[in-house]
């Protein structure tokens, strides 16, 4: 007879009630889990790689008619809503951050106003700046996509 606790019954405990199972028998559910997580994590990927292998060339026409190479293309098909998102992943040269600091200390700007600690620079700030400032960064920042999610969506009935 096995008197380890499984996954179902766990689902059933308080916590309280789960911090009294033996400690053994947490270790084993929490790789248990761990599994679990590791397994949805990798379907999870393979239906996105699914999904972005038969919409993506459709979701990437999508953005392009509307002037945008990322964000989110809705792509309706049978009934459903294919959601196709692709984030926008940008990056900073921290060795070129550096010597943008020191002109704008030269220019009489205070370069914690516009640089963080981390040497990054807030995206939403960039875009809101003159170009004549955005100029002094730009040889430092590199644009790329986040990997493509999807999600699909029922249509309502009209």
């Amino acid at each position: 007879m096995n008197n380890l606790t499984t996954l179902a019954q766990l689902r059933g405990m308080s916590a309280g009630e789960a911090a009294a199972l033996p400690v053994d028998h947490l270790a084993m559910l929490l790789e248990e889990v761990a599994e679990m997580r590791a397994d949805a994590k990798r379907l999870t990927d393979l239906l996105n790689d699914a999904l972005h292998s038969r919409f993506g060339v459709v979701a990437a026409e999508i953005r392009r008619q509307a002037g945008k190479q990322t964000g989110r293309a809705r792509v309706p098909v049978d009934g459903f809503e294919i959601v196709a998102d692709l984030a926008l992943k940008i990056d900073w040269d921290e060795d070129g951050l550096k010597t943008v600091e020191a002109r704008l200390l030269g220019m009489g700007e205070n370069p914690d106003e516009y640089i963080k600690t981390k040497r990054t620079v807030s995206e939403a700030a960039y875009q809101r700046w003159p170009s004549s400032l955005q100029s002094l960064f730009l040889p430092h920042r590199t644009v790329a996509t986040g990997k493509p999610t999807y999600s699909i969506e029922k249509k309502e009935a009209a």
